[in-house]
């Protein structure tokens, strides 16, 4: 703004109207996750008045007009038996969230393990095909799951995996995301590292493991963060796959709970949102960091 010596520049109330409408989503994208754990800790009464009519249609000759959901941000009064409930007299959440957990961690540490391997032929070996073979791979990651679902479900029937972990686990391992995101690291680190390395006498395997490795630290922290928290809250693939109850993953936990088990639901779910959030926390930095230098060049 040029109109006076007062005048507020232009730069600094851009930046002030993009503070308050970014404040303003975060905002509304946090009352859910507020209203879940605050929920979580109220009595069961207090649930049942605040919460009995959601979803239910009251005439107004019965009153409708003056019913509602009242969505509280402060319980009454601190309750921890809906946490107590769900850890201690409901032994279904717990096995189904260990079932997540065998689940998620081989997912997220063989994807990390072949995509460094596979982003790193892409990035830094020379073979014939490479870039052809690159764009194939590439066009399973465009395709969205309900395209790759048959062809998934034929190839796990005729192995025989079909009521397995392996179902699950298999796919996830060899997921084109991870290849995509570390191939755009690795093709930025300056070739003269690896050369410097050659003349040390160094081979592929030791060039990865001591040289690129390490320089894509960040990456492979975001990918780990990101890898988690898809697979954590997958649903369509142990529906699909997984026809045992006891073998389905967490995920699948909070669709079953029912009307007359609102408590239960809100502690579960915000028990449900821990590991997302703590791993988020942990690598914040390295996420961070790792979306920053996605972007560099060699």
């Amino acid at each position: 703004m040029n109109g006076g010596a007062g005048a507020m520049p232009r730069g600094i109330l851009s930046k002030i109207v993009a503070t308050l409408i970014a404040c303003a989503v975060a905002l509304v994208i946090s009352v859910p996750i507020v209203l879940t754990i605050t929920g979580s800790l109220m009595t069961t009464q207090e649930i049942g008045r605040n919460y009995d009519l959601l979803g239910v249609m009251v005439p107004v000759s019965q009153g409708g007009a003056d019913a509602f959901v009242n969505l509280k941000l402060l319980p009454d009064w601190l309750s921890f038996g809906q946490y107590a409930q769900v850890l201690l007299q409901s032994p279904k959440y717990l096995h189904m969230f260990w079932n997540s957990v065998w689940l998620v961690a081989p997912i997220v540490a063989g994807q990390v393990v072949c995509a460094t391997l596979a982003a790193y032929a892409f990035a830094r070996l020379r073979f014939v095909g490479r870039d052809v073979l690159f764009f194939v791979y590439l066009l399973t990651m465009l395709m969205p799951f309900q395209v790759t679902l048959v062809p998934n479900y034929l190839v796990m029937t005729e192995l025989g995996l079909q009521n397995h972990e392996a179902a699950l686990i298999l796919p996830g391992i060899f997921g084109a995301f991870g290849v995509f995101m570390l191939r755009q690291f690795m093709a930025y680190i300056p070739r003269v590292y690896s050369e410097a390395a050659k003349v040390d006498g160094a081979g592929p395997a030791t060039i990865l493991l001591r040289v690129v490795v390490p320089l894509v630290r960040p990456g492979l922290a975001a990918l780990t963060v990101l890898l988690f928290v898809d697979y954590w809250n997958m649903i369509e693939q142990p529906l699909i796959f997984l026809h045992d109850d006891a073998k389905q993953p967490l995920s699948l936990y909070l669709a079953q709970i029912n009307k007359e088990a609102r408590g239960i639901g809100f502690a579960a779910s915000a028990l449900y949102m821990a590991p997302a959030v703590l791993v988020f926390l942990y690598g914040e930095s390295y996420f961070v960091e790792g979306i920053q230098l996605s972007g560099i060049k060699g």
